[in-house]
């Protein structure tokens, strides 16, 4: 039997969970207005409304050069 710390499951959901938390607070600093690099990059990332996005594009917050790409599904919001 193997110990739960040590199977590659335990390591796949750590390293899952982390970089779910690091989306998450990166997403709750740009809704608060603050600039935010991108951490790939460190270019400034770019919030896209559902209002402002194109008809092919998603509502998200991008990097330009593409390093951060985080889809936002708003309609779940879009009634508040």
């Amino acid at each position: 039997m193997t110990n739960a710390s040590t199977s590659p499951f335990a390591v796949l959901n750590q390293t899952t969970a982390t970089s779910f938390n690091e989306q998450k607070n990166l997403i709750k600093r740009v809704f608060k207005g603050k600039p935010v690099q991108c951490p790939s990059c460190n270019q400034p990332l770019k919030v896209i409304l559902p209002e402002t996005a194109k008809a092919e594009q998603a509502a998200g917050i991008f990097c330009p050069k593409g390093c951060t790409d985080i889809e936002l599904d708003m309609e779940a919001v879009a009634g508040i």
